[in-house]
């Protein structure tokens, strides 16, 4: 019993003196009390938790265009192709390079002419020749009318001779004879003046092919227009087999020949506004002149014409990328990155009296990193300029200056 005692003794003074005992069980102090004031020193104070900042931006108006992006090249508005229309002529001189501008009616080149003269020299000798033909029928028919005459009277003057006996029968019938023959030489004479009148338009028709083929021994051009490109060479034989002798923009006018996904193309119509950047020269400004009704199978893309106009500065072949207005609107713009997107809709947040509010809106057209906003919000509301998924409705923000990019955008 002693042992125990002095046991018991040791273990209740140890733990007395090590202070654990008897503050473990005053609840007043000790150890409940160090724990809970540790607890409360390391839980931080809810209440004075600083609300998130959020970058807002003013709903205001805008204007707002449509566009369709369109590349391609720089082309002729109308490409004329200057070929001979005689062959076989040696080419003696050419006056045009590429680059000139040339007028309607400006020699460009000239053939050799000396075959088509001698050609043209011969004909007039066969024309001469069937003039004398001409005038020789005349003078038959003339005299073949005198015989005709004379038969015809010796004939009349037969016949009553006849009836009274005084002529016989055999001199009766030469005079009728003669007079039958005078007439065939008549009709004879006269299908000889139209035989020399057709040899005269056979001589005067190979006359004109002559004088036709000798004047296009120049070759000249046939609108106004820049040369584009010469493939003559002096000393080549002139054909319309293969390349043109030089190739003409007409009217020195340029388009932008360019294609278009097909799921744009069908906003296209013929006469919209377009701005092109053209590689080395800057923008220009055209008009859709042309919508092609095909497109291509493979590459599912359509081609469209945009008339430029005269510009000294443009090139073919140049690289063009366009935008072409197809519509324009003015309306509330907020940043596309405002907006939140579901399945069902679109929806900004709104920031009123420091509180998130969520709202569905109906969108418009979007140009330049802007959304025109059609229904949903007022001018001058304040939008969460850049929505997320972490803001709720009821959320208390604390709005902060917007980013000046964004507020540049809406400008």
């Amino acid at each position: 019993m002693k042992r125990t005692f002095l046991f018991m003794g040791l273990g209740v003074a140890g733990l007395t003196a090590a202070g654990l005992i008897w503050t473990g069980f005053n609840p007043a102090g000790g150890i409940a009390k160090s724990i809970g004031d540790r607890a409360a020193v390391k839980a931080p104070n809810r209440t004075t938790m600083a609300a998130p900042a959020v970058s807002v931006i003013k709903a205001e108006m805008a204007d707002f265009a449509e566009t369709v992006l369109v590349t391609g090249s720089i082309v002729p508005r109308e490409e004329i192709m200057v070929a001979p229309e005689i062959e076989g002529f040696r080419v003696l001189e050419l006056n045009a390079d590429e680059g000139q501008a040339v007028t309607k009616g400006d020699v460009l080149a000239r053939v050799e002419q000396e075959t088509l003269d001698a050609q043209l020299a011969q004909n007039t000798a066969q024309l001469a020749r069937s003039n004398a033909a001409i005038a020789q029928a005349h003078s038959g028919i003339a005299q073949a009318q005198a015989r005709l005459q004379e038969s015809k009277a010796q004939f009349d003057r037969a016949k009553p001779l006849k009836q009274s006996g005084y002529l016989s029968e055999s001199t009766f019938d030469q005079r009728e004879s003669a007079a039958r023959t005078a007439e065939a030489q008549l009709v004879s004479a006269r299908d000889g003046l139209k035989l020399a009148e057709s040899d005269k338009g056979v001589v005067e028709a190979q006359r004109r092919e002559l004088a036709f083929r000798r004047e296009r021994t120049e070759i000249r051009a046939p609108a106004d227009g820049i040369v584009s490109r010469r493939n003559a060479r002096i000393g080549s034989m002139a054909t319309a087999i293969g390349d043109p002798m030089f190739r003409l923009i007409s009217n020195g006018e340029f388009e932008l020949d360019a294609e278009v996904p097909e799921t744009r193309i069908g906003k296209l119509k013929i006469g919209q506004l377009a701005r092109i950047e053209v590689a080395g020269v800057g923008e220009v400004t055209g008009t859709l002149r042309l919508v092609s009704p095909e497109v291509d199978k493979i590459s599912r893309l359509g081609r469209v014409r945009i008339f430029v106009g005269k510009n000294p500065a443009l090139k073919l072949g140049l690289f063009g990328r366009g935008n072409i207005e197809t519509r324009k609107s003015r309306g509330l713009a907020v940043p596309a990155s405002a907006i939140l997107y579901s399945e069902q809709s679109a929806s900004l947040q709104i920031v009123i009296d420091g509180k998130v509010q969520t709202r569905r809106i109906e969108t418009g057209l979007i140009s330049g990193g802007l959304v025109e906003v059609k229904s949903g919000i007022a001018e001058g509301e304040t939008i969460v300029a850049r929505a997320g998924s972490f803001l709720r409705d009821g959320d208390t923000v604390r709005t902060v200056a917007p980013d000046p990019k964004l507020s540049e955008a809406t400008k």
